[in-house]
């Protein structure tokens, strides 16, 4: 995955109802760590990493590079945006594209606050790279994750087998978001 390119990097917190999306901060330390580590939040990525090594690897400020949104609330990280481009993907359709991706703690489950944080974040994609599409992949197992995409917007582009499991592959374009 690289950077999104030719965007102006930190935008101003981006608000909404409830949340802040914003750059990551030395406070925000902690809660890396913790979504990093969480069996819970890993189910379906391969695994959380061991704690200790988190500790010893994470800088003062984790995960401060341009697409990479902290979700606060109330003051305190809860989740974490990703927008970066796919260079790398398995997938010719999603190649080049930008590709969305989200943790959030599970204490932050079933609020709502994926969908605004994803909202948010796409609304500001569209702003800065207007009409380019963007792509998110997920296992269908991820019934949480299948939610969140439809409700986003995504429409399946195509189901293909990775990492031992059925992944979805959709695809969300400003154009016919805002139809």
């Amino acid at each position: 995955m690289e950077d999104l390119g030719p965007v102006a990097w930190p935008p101003e917190p981006l608000r909404t109802e409830r949340l802040v999306l914003r750059e990551s901060e030395g406070r925000d330390r902690a809660a890396f760590i913790e979504l990093l580590a969480s069996p819970d939040v890993h189910t379906y990525l391969g695994g959380p990493r061991p704690r200790d090594e988190l500790e010893r690897e994470l800088s003062g400020v984790p995960a401060r590079w341009p697409g990479s949104f902290v979700v606060d609330l109330d003051g305190s990280m809860i989740g974490q945006i990703l927008l970066r481009r796919a260079t790398g993907h398995r997938r010719p359709a999603a190649v080049g594209k930008a590709d969305l991706g989200y943790l959030f703690l599970p204490r932050a489950w079933g609020c709502g606050y994926a969908t605004e944080a994803c909202a948010a974040a796409l609304g500001w994609f569209a702003g800065a790279l207007p009409g380019e599409p963007v792509v998110l992949t997920t296992q269908t197992a991820n019934a949480g994750s299948m939610r969140l995409a439809a409700k986003l917007g995504f429409t399946e582009v195509e189901r293909f087998e990775a990492w031992g499991a059925e992944q979805w592959l959709g695809m969300w374009s400003p154009v016919t978001a805002s139809r």
